[in-house]
């Protein structure tokens, strides 16, 4: 999963009214639109600082892929937890390496699947609440560990397993409690949240490198973290339940509480009625539709399968075209660049991707799916493509074992600057909006589970892989990534189709019509022609 990354949709996303929770278009507009009444922003205000309390999950997720790239150039950190060199000092391996970092990936894919299952039974606050603790046990284990590096490890899948729950359980709780005007803003804070938290963790390795020489350069990082979960499962006392689970549980009374808080309304206002008869009537045609057989996912069709395959290879894209190659890693690619200080290069990287995100806000609705999608990837193939040409052919014109050109490093930051903010605008965040807009209710569930399980393997195999291949291979690395991307590029434009501004059951109506991706953007569902041509 990417840093931006382990979104899984709600239910209530999901189901709903049935759509995609997404701004329709002028030319998707409907005939009529039922409207409930807004508050003044004011009203809101105690709701919205619920939600990003709870979207700090998010900032845990990002703290811990900002502080580990960090950790492994430590040099604390390297002397407790690697091996003496033949040159007489301390180096973490590349297995080595790519395990610790890697490991945390597997653990969020266990916990996201099993451990989230918490918040269906017990609740979202419980869930939230139970999966910060399992964070907290991982983080223990990490500061305890003195020179073991497999106790380290070990704390790190357990982390892995605490971030996995809290990035299914956290949007899910946003997206049930917001008013449904703000539902999008607010869900979209989660993401957010996880670049602050890159960022900051950046800054973080940054002030325990310069200051500190002993165990303090990473045990301080860590020990925020450990603050943060904290910070978030005290902000649960505070935070109302989700009225779905009120509803699905048939605790009626508090599911209407819940409505009312968060509209900041009286319990027998419209607006709650109205909220509440729509995810009682969601709830019932969930129960209509029953639960899907892992069969039926390979129903070729209904085109199913066909979906399920996009759904895959968009999740796996979103890893191997290149991100967390300077996520995961941009502290150690940096000082290969010559830098005399690679940890504020990863400051710079962070403040690119935090600011970014803001933009993407806009560009999700304003583009359309596919056409972020698609120039996403060419920009970012364009960026790979000179990063690599000028680390193979200019950084050491006289030799690896010379020093390198500063002004070829100085391209190679610009040109990642430039990949990420494209990344953070297009790949980032729509990876997981087109694929959740994709699957009939009855399978979406399943569908999800498998797309996303696929983006947390190929993060733990690019994770673990890359110390090892950029040993080989250096900045050609590069290569593979653009090569990637140039076949997400292809990729879009054959095989996936735009679902801006359409329903659950307008996507399902144009796969069933056999609509070309290419020609789908003007493409309109039968219930809409009409009412678009007398307009």
């Amino acid at each position: 999963m990417t840093v931006s990354e382990g979104i899984t949709p709600s239910k209530s996303e999901l189901s709903g009214d049935g759509s995609n929770s997404q701004p329709i278009d002028g030319k998707h507009e409907i005939a009529s639109i039922t409207s409930t009444e807004i508050q003044p922003f004011s009203a809101y205000i105690f709701v919205c600082l619920c939600c990003f309390m709870v979207a700090f999950g998010g900032f845990i997720f990002g703290w811990d892929t900002g502080t580990i790239s960090g950790f492994v150039r430590q040099t604390d950190f390297v002397q407790r937890f690697g091996e003496l060199g033949a040159n007489g000092e301390y180096e973490l391996s590349d297995d080595r390496t790519g395990l610790i970092v890697s490991i945390f990936n597997i653990g969020c894919a266990i916990g996201g699947i099993f451990l989230s299952k918490i918040g269906e039974v017990y609740g979202r606050k419980i869930g939230l609440a139970s999966v910060s603790t399992v964070y907290v046990i991982g983080i223990i284990i990490q500061i305890s560990s003195n020179e073991k590096w497999y106790q380290y490890f070990v704390g790190r899948i357990i982390s892995g397993l605490g971030v996995g729950g809290i990035a299914v359980l956290s949007p899910m709780l946003i997206s049930e409690t917001s008013p449904k005007h703000l539902r999008g803003s607010l869900v979209s804070c989660y993401q957010l949240m996880i670049t602050a938290g890159i960022f900051l963790g950046y800054c973080t390795n940054y002030g325990t490198k310069t200051n500190y020489t002993d165990s303090r350069q990473w045990r301080i990082p860590l020990g925020l973290g450990f603050a943060w979960a904290l910070l978030m499962i005290g902000g649960m006392a505070f935070v109302p339940e989700s009225p779905r689970y009120l509803v699905e549980v048939e605790n009626i009374p508090k599911a209407r509480m819940s409505i009312a808080k968060a509209n900041k309304v009286p319990e027998d206002h419209h607006i709650v009625e109205h909220e509440l008869n729509n995810l009682q009537a969601a709830i019932e045609l969930e129960k209509l539709a029953g639960k899907a057989r892992i069969v039926d996912l390979f129903d070729v069709k209904k085109k199913i399968f066909q979906r399920l395959i996009m759904g895959i290879v968009i999740q796996s894209l979103q890893q191997l075209i290149g991100n967390n190659y300077f996520f995961y890693y941009g502290t150690t690619i940096f000082n290969a660049v010559g830098m005399d200080d690679p940890f504020v290069t990863s400051i710079v990287l962070g403040i690119v991707n935090f600011g970014s995100t803001f933009f993407s806000l806009y560009t999700v609705d304003k583009f359309g799916r596919r056409k972020c999608l698609i120039w996403g990837a060419f920009a970012m193939a364009i960026c790979m493509a000179i990063f690599a040409s000028v680390g193979v052919t200019r950084l050491w014109p006289d030799g690896e074992d010379q020093p390198s050109s500063k002004p070829a490093g100085n391209v190679m930051i610009v040109f990642t600057c430039i990949y990420i903010f494209f990344f953070a605008t297009t790949w980032a965040p729509i990876a997981y909006v087109i694929v959740s807009e994709t699957y009939p209710l009855r399978v979406k569930a399943k569908a999800m589970a498998l797309a996303t399980a696929a983006n947390w393997i190929w993060g733990f195999l690019i994770a673990f892989f890359t110390p090892r291949i950029t040993s080989a291979i250096k900045f050609s690395y590069g290569y593979v990534f653009m090569g990637c991307l140039v076949f997400a590029f292809f990729y879009i434009f054959f095989f996936v189709p735009e679902t801006k501004g359409l329903t659950l059951e307008d996507v399902e109506e144009m796969w069933q019509e056999g609509v070309v991706p290419w020609r789908s953007e003007s493409w309109l569902p039968r219930s809409r022609r009409g009412v678009v041509h007398e307009a």
